[in-house]
């Protein structure tokens, strides 16, 4: 179930809103006369959103040269750069 605070309560229960964000780990939309105006979360989840998002960037793009005719690496020159690069780091 969506969380849905009024833009003043915003305005006279912030401490509030930023703890409820944080438990909740879930956006909270604000509105304003009755109507849609923002939401307001926690800046974990926003940087979890970021992530998502990251993510679903590079598979598009992973799908997109898949549709185009690219093969890919094989799984084992994968994992011999993975691991070249995690011995290098060490």
């Amino acid at each position: 179930m969506p969380l849905i605070k009024s833009i003043s309560d915003l305005r006279n229960k912030a401490n509030e809103i930023s703890d409820l964000a944080h438990k909740s780990n879930e956006p909270i939309f604000i509105t304003r006369n009755g109507e849609g105006d923002m939401v307001v979360m926690s800046m974990a989840h926003y940087s979890n959103l970021q992530l998502k998002i990251d993510l679903f960037n590079k598979l598009a793009v992973a799908q997109s040269q898949r549709a185009a005719g690219d093969k890919g690496r094989p799984l084992s020159v994968v994992m011999k750069n993975l691991r070249k690069q995690i011995n290098e780091a060490a």
